[in-house]
């Protein structure tokens, strides 16, 4: 089983407020952080999670905004797409880094300072 983890960060995210969603999400999803392949994120939220997705010894792909824009997200959020610029960050993100014909095996799931969505690979 290949997944990836989209995940939307707020920049003053900790290390351990990561950790906990991330994990909160696997288990809430019934996978191991075994399956998963890559993380993804808005290409200028990389350098926030590129020590985290090191420490796990997963691949970080950051997406750029037109290509998170080009995706259409199970639940768009108004508050991002002000944000951010786009109507997803975490959902948009694990679609799009999965490849065509992915789909989404855990919605976003929001925390303090971090979402997380889980995609498959077709």
């Amino acid at each position: 089983m290949s997944l990836t983890l989209g995940v939307g960060v707020r920049a003053a995210v900790t290390p351990g407020q990561l950790g906990a969603a991330v994990d909160a999400s696997l288990s809430r999803a019934g996978v191991p952080g075994s399956a998963v392949s890559a993380v993804a994120t808005l290409d200028r939220r990389a350098p926030v999670l590129a020590p985290f997705a090191r420490a796990r010894g997963w691949p970080l792909v950051p997406v750029p905004p037109e290509l998170l824009a080009a995706v259409v997200p199970a639940r768009p959020s108004p508050r991002v797409a002000a944000l951010a610029g786009v109507p997803s960050v975490a959902e948009a993100a694990a679609l799009a880094a999965a490849g065509p014909g992915a789909a989404l095996i855990l919605p976003k799931q929001v925390f303090p300072g971090v979402t997380v969505a889980i995609a498959r690979a077709a």
